[in-house]
């Protein structure tokens, strides 16, 4: 139910859950990254597209950082995000760790993901609660 309900809201628009690895052929001899031949045509499931997006005025530093405006974050991937809390209690959320739990952290959203949070903040509490199981379990 909590996979449905992550993409019903609008999560996967950016918490893209899967994608395959560059092939060795699209490297080309003035790339930066090298392909290591064995990480090349893998599918991975991070849950991010790793691109930025404007995440509204609150989550905003105003500190642009290259082709990034302050109030642009790059999405980060949720694998793994189960884990983090048992490796450190005091582990936050978001890009600064401001956000106490995932709840916390999806209600900070807001610029792109705002209709994403609004569909979150629609749940009743049983469909919140399957949400967030799934998403640490990832």
């Amino acid at each position: 139910m909590g996979k449905k309900l992550f993409h019903e809201a609008g999560c996967a628009g950016c918490h893209q859950p899967s994608f395959t690895t560059a092939s060795m052929d699209m490297q080309s001899e003035t790339a930066m990254t090298v392909i290591d031949e064995g990480l090349a045509n893998q599918l991975i499931w991070p849950y991010s597209d790793f691109l930025l997006h404007d995440m509204g005025e609150e989550l905003a530093d105003g500190r642009p950082e290259y082709l990034a405006t302050g109030r642009e974050w790059r999405t980060p991937a949720l694998w793994g995000i189960g884990h983090t809390q048992l490796a450190d209690r005091r582990t936050g959320f978001l890009h600064d760790g401001r956000a106490r739990s995932v709840m916390e952290a999806i209600l900070w959203h807001d610029g792109e993901a705002e209709q994403a949070k609004n569909k979150v903040l629609k749940m009743n509490a049983r469909e919140r609660e399957a949400l967030v199981s799934f998403i640490k379990s990832l």
